[in-house]
């Protein structure tokens, strides 16, 4: 798969997503305004969030173990691509800075990536059957919503501004 084909993607973060309590990890397309929700283990979201969040275990974890072991070879990686969407499963792998591609669950590549700091691609056509669009607000559209809501107000609606607490002491 060319590089130019794809398209770089923002690990956004992992969230637990109600009623199913699936857990995702959201990615956005920058550039084309979407988000590319994929569903993940439990084990391997934690994994994705520690590793943004710089929570460090103190012996390896599985994808702490994989980084070790490429680099420990001399290799790099340099990029993760998501590659493929089959009967609902992501497809990814692994690019070395070799050319040598490694076969991965999506959540797997981003676990690494996360960690290498490389960056994570996905194919158009992923895009394109799973990308939500996400709607980009104007700022004239924030004005006049703001606006709007300065015509429905008044001065009581924030109340006397004593909050319960004694003001200062009148001299006596």
């Amino acid at each position: 798969m060319a590089d130019e084909e794809l398209v770089e993607l923002e690990v956004l973060g992992v969230r637990r997503q109600a009623p199913l309590d699936q857990v995702v990890v959201l990615l956005l397309d920058v550039a084309g305004r979407r988000l590319l929700p994929i569903v993940v283990g439990v084990a391997e979201g934690s994994s994705i969030a520690a590793a943004q969040a710089g929570v460090a275990a103190p012996r390896p974890m599985t994808h702490d173990l994989l980084v070790s072991l490429v680099r420990t070879l001399g290799a790099e990686v340099e990029r993760a691509e998501v590659t493929a969407l089959v009967d609902g499963v992501f497809h990814a792998a692994l690019v070395l800075d070799s050319g040598q591609r490694v076969d991965a669950r999506a959540s797997d590549a981003i676990a690494v990536a996360v960690r290498t700091g490389s960056p994570v691609l996905c194919a158009p056509e992923v895009l394109e059957e799973s990308g939500l669009e996400v709607e980009e607000r104007a700022p004239e559209d924030e004005v006049e919503e703001f606006r709007a809501f300065l015509d429905t107000v008044n001065a009581d609606d924030f109340g006397s501004g004593d909050e319960g607490g004694r003001g200062p002491s009148a001299p006596s």
